[in-house]
Formats: structure tokens, sequence, C-alpha cells
């Protein structure tokens, strides 16, 4: 028993330690407010990363309109807070919740015809879908349309980016190494064969991808009230490839894989901001360079994993029991 303790104590220890080493480097002005606003911008990609990993890493699903359900969230969320008057972290996570919500209902829509389709078609029509969501709220009144929805309160920290991200990672972790998880995996490796031995594809297709849209839907809105505005064109199909290019780059099928990529991927642009004239050019051949030489991502479809580096396995009384 407790050896199987063990990892679940490692990793919680891992992330109080990561947490407390972050705020005190914060509080000793070592990280001041421009690198805290980088880590904020590594949680909200990592939670737009690993959402996007669920329906496209494990279910096999490539889905070119992830912006969409962000900005779902991210607008929702932002005329949420503008109707309520409640504590700043409870205002914060209503109204996050409720962003959520709102992507995961148009997750469920969408899905619905859409992952009647695969491969490039379904491709092409959540990439039409994330489109016309933009240009939805682009001509919309309440959120501001072409002049962006302004006046949001500035409700994200970093300890609440922080703990919601830990909870977003540890529900998908949670998830996929679960009976559902393994139903999940199932489609990707194989659906006739899934089917065949009575795994509901239907239901789970669209459960993982309107959880996806969920996710997305709160990254949104944590994005929203962070930057305090909205401009309809941050949510264009660019925005997709980009949480798209973190997921492959970290591998499609691993959680600490798209992690390590979110937060590489964030950092380097910012490291890049010296070279401004030919920042993109380098950014894009570090990217050819690494599809030629590791076309699977760095992690692949594994995990890094601090019980495995520490070689901590249950005995074998316990593994027969």
């Amino acid at each position: 028993m407790k050896s199987k303790l063990k990892p679940y104590i490692i990793n919680t220890v891992a992330i109080i330690f990561t947490y407390v080493i972050l705020i005190l480097l914060m509080q000793t002005g070592i990280i001041n407010s421009y690198y805290e606003g980088i880590v904020i911008s590594i949680g909200i990609n990592i939670i737009l990363a690993t959402s996007l990993n669920l329906a496209t890493g494990y279910l096999g699903q490539l889905a070119l309109g992830h912006a969409g359900f962000m900005a779902i969230g991210a607008y929702a969320s932002a005329i949420c807070t503008s109707m309520m008057n409640l504590p700043d972290l409870l205002q914060l996570i209503v109204s996050i919740l409720i962003g959520g919500i709102f992507a995961g209902i148009f997750g469920i829509l969408i899905g619905i015809p859409a992952l009647r389709l695969k491969g490039d078609y379904l491709a092409i029509i959540t990439l039409g879908f994330g489109e016309i969501i933009r240009v939805v709220i682009l001509n919309m009144k309440i959120t501001g349309g072409a002049r962006g929805f302004r006046g949001i309160l500035p409700l994200t920290s970093f300890n609440s980016v922080f703990w919601i991200t830990v909870i977003i990672v540890l529900i998908i972790y949670t998830l996929i190494n679960s009976r559902h998880g393994r139903a999940i995996i199932s489609i990707r490796e194989d659906e006739i064969a899934s089917e065949a031995v009575g795994i509901n594809t239907t239901y789970y297709k669209i459960f993982a991808f309107s959880l996806a849209a969920f996710f997305a839907g709160i990254g949104g809105g944590l994005y929203a009230h962070y930057y305090t505005v909205l401009d309809p064109a941050s949510f264009g199909f660019m925005r997709s490839i980009e949480i798209l290019i973190i997921v492959v780059l970290g591998g499609m099928g691993s959680l600490t894989g798209s992690i390590v990529a979110a937060i590489i991927l964030t950092i380097l642009p910012q490291l890049l901001l010296d070279f401004s004239d030919y920042r993109m050019l380098i950014y894009s051949i570090l990217l050819i360079i690494m599809m030629i030489f590791r076309p699977q991502g760095l992690l692949g479809k594994t995990e890094f994993s601090l019980t495995k580096l520490f070689k901590i396995t249950p005995n074998n009384k316990e593994r027969s029991e």
C-alpha cells in the first residue's frame, strides 16, 4: 500500500516544490512582472495544448479550430464577469467555468456533425467552424465587434493559473488512465475494432472532443482576465496552428510532452526578440529540424515519470494483489 502511495506523494511534493520556488523567485524580484507574465502565458498554453492533445493525440481526430473554443470561453467569461459583483477569486472561478461550459456546448454541437468525418475532412470542417466562430464574434455588439472587448477585470494571477493548470492536467491524466481513457485511445488505434468489441465510438468521440473544448474555454477565460482586452483577430487560424504545433512538438499522446513543448515554445519567441528581423525564420527552421530528426515529437506517446526516474515500483506481492 505504501509503495502505491509513493508515486502520488512524489508528484505532489514536486508540484508544491515548483510552486514554492516560483513564488520565492517572484517575491525576491528575480522573476519580475514581465517574466511573471511569461510564466502565466506558459500555464495558459499548457491548458490549451493538453486539451487539444486529448482530442488530437489520444482520440486521434485532427482538429484545427481549437482557438474558436478558446474565443468562446474568453468572451463568455468576460461578459459574465461584467455582469457579476463577487469576490475576485470566486468571480474568476464562476466566469471561467461558465466560459468552459459554453465552449463545451459548442464542442458538442460542432462535434456531432464534424466527427462523422475523418482525417483531412475533419481538419477542414473544424477549421471552418473555428473561422465561423471568429466571424460571428466579430459581428456581435455584445462582444465589442471589431473594436474588441475592453474593460475586463484583471482577475487572472500566477496562483490561479498555476493551480487551475495543475487541476486540468490531473483530470486529463486521470481520464486517460481510466477505463474511459482506454476506450478513447482504442478509437485512435482502430475505430472499427473498437466498435466491434462494443465500445460506443460515437459517444466517446463527442465526449473527448467536447471535454477538450471545455478546457480550451477555461484557458480562454484565464487569457481574457489576464490581458483584459479581447481582439477577435487573436483567435484566428494561426492561433489554432500554434496550439497544434505545441502538441506535435511535444508528442501526440503525451501530456508531459505537451507541457515541455508549451514551456519551450512560449519562451523561445522571447529569447529571439533580439533577432526581431529573423525571429520567425529562426523559429521556423528550428521546428523544421525538429520534425525531420524527431517526427514523433519530444516524447512521442510516452510520459516522463518521476517514479520511473527514481525507480519506485510496487513490490511483487502488491502487484499480485
